[in-house]
């Protein structure tokens, strides 16, 4: 049963993969404020390296979230970083026995997940947090505060670019686990949920309809190029494919440091490892010969109360960049590409430039600042038994995956969907 303690947060993680391990850096350089009292991960290389990393003593190390429930550990607050479809079962059981749950984007893949995990928060009256990061970055809060200072009037429309960048796609989309549909999710929903929770904390007001376009456009099995194999590692023409599987993990074994997204490939920092992995593990095959399923590239279209508008591009085909984002206004015109803001002003004819200090804005370098700033707020909550610190409710966070789940509808019967 949950216990509380008045000097720190006791925290028991559920997943030892990226982001598991990403927000419990946060006990590391906050040792006052936050430690990790138990771990459960099936991999045991994982499990056993997490565990030496956090402090986490032996017996606390559980093969799987079952055992860790059975055991009942003494903690506060459990995070799930399970994968996507494991999501559900955990947060019942957990916030059932009492728990606090900081949860991984998505809350669930469909509405009836939503519901559970609603119910459950509900019923327990826990403390609950989705891992939507971006809301808690310099840069977001900074945007809410210029929006509600009349800079550029009233809002009008958004336009809002995720570029997911080639080679973060073909790892994660096409050879990684998140390829497909039916054993993970759609795209949109693992990638960009919080994209679109984004733009609903920022447009505010009620979603009336939906519409949405896309499709896997290129990594098909009809767009191999002649002479391709299999694998990377034996092809003939890998040296001009963009693609190459040994060029780019190669590239971040040189640099010495086993880091996402190398660390999903192999758990032993060695050519000898990597190559055994490319030879025969999901991360070498050929791009155009993978059983993906899930989009390149989608649009969403989304039409808000007092009919103002704002739409997403989901994009494979860009590099690692920030996200872009365009606000239009009845008195001016906001522009964001993560680095800086730039503010134009219709009455002066002027554009005004505002650094932000967005280090670390992609997923392996914490959200620009994102991850941390989660954590944080998350604590305060625990600490003050102030719910405000998280930014989205329960009832907000699964309208979110309700705009989401409407979308992909709306994709895939080409039409649009009413929201209310």
């Amino acid at each position: 049963m949950s216990k509380k303690n008045s000097k720190k947060m006791r925290l028991a993680v559920l997943g030892a993969g990226s982001r598991g391990r990403a927000y419990s850096e946060f006990s590391l350089l906050n040792p006052d404020k936050l430690v990790i009292c138990a771990v459960a991960e099936p991999n045991e290389f994982r499990r056993n390296l997490f565990g030496e990393k956090f402090g986490v003593p032996e017996k606390y190390r559980y093969s799987s979230w079952r055992a860790l429930l059975q055991d009942k550990p003494s903690a506060d607050a459990v995070l799930i970083a399970t994968p996507d479809r494991d999501h559900v079962e955990p947060v019942v059981a957990f916030s059932d026995l009492g728990y606090n749950i900081l949860l991984e984007k998505p809350m669930s893949v469909d509405h009836e997940g939503c519901v559970k995990i609603s119910e459950a928060v509900k019923r327990n009256r826990i403390l609950f947090g989705i891992c939507h990061v971006l809301l808690y970055t310099p840069h977001t809060q900074l945007i809410k505060k210029l929006l509600g200072t009349d800079r550029i009037g009233d809002v009008v429309s958004l336009q809002r670019l995720e570029p997911v960048g080639y080679w973060h796609y073909v790892h994660s989309y096409v050879r990684g686990n998140w390829r497909r549909e039916d054993t993970s999710s759609s795209m949109l929903l693992a990638k960009s949920c919080h994209d679109i929770d984004w733009i609903l904390h920022v447009m505010g007001g009620e979603v009336s309809s939906v519409s949405s376009f896309g499709s896997l456009n290129h990594f098909r099995k009809e767009n191999k190029p002649e002479g391709a194999s299999s694998r990377c590692f034996n092809c003939s023409i890998e040296a001009s494919c963009p693609f190459s599987a040994p060029r780019f993990y190669s590239k971040i074994l040189k640099e010495g440091n086993l880091i996402w997204p190398l660390d999903t490939v192999i758990d032993e920092l060695s050519i000898e490892a990597l190559d055994i992995a490319l030879q025969s593990g999901p991360y070498g095959r050929c791009v155009y010969s993978c059983d993906n399923n899930v989009v390149d590239n989608q649009v969403v279209n989304l039409n808000f109360s007092e009919n103002r508008t704002a739409s997403l591009s989901v994009l494979a085909f860009t590099d690692v960049s920030h996200r872009k984002t365009r606000i239009f206004g009845t008195r001016g015109m906001l522009d964001t590409d993560g680095n800086k803001i730039q503010l134009y002003d219709f009455l002066s004819d002027t554009w005004e430039k505002i650094e932000v200090d967005s280090s670390g804005a992609s997923a392996s370098e914490g959200h620009g600042g994102g991850d941390f700033g989660l954590m944080t707020a998350y604590i305060k909550a625990w600490e003050t038994g102030d719910h405000s610190f998280i930014k989205r409710n329960i009832e907000e966070s699964c309208l979110s995956h309700e705009v989401i789940f409407a979308a992909e509808k709306a994709r895939l019967e080409n039409t649009v969907k009413n929201m209310v």
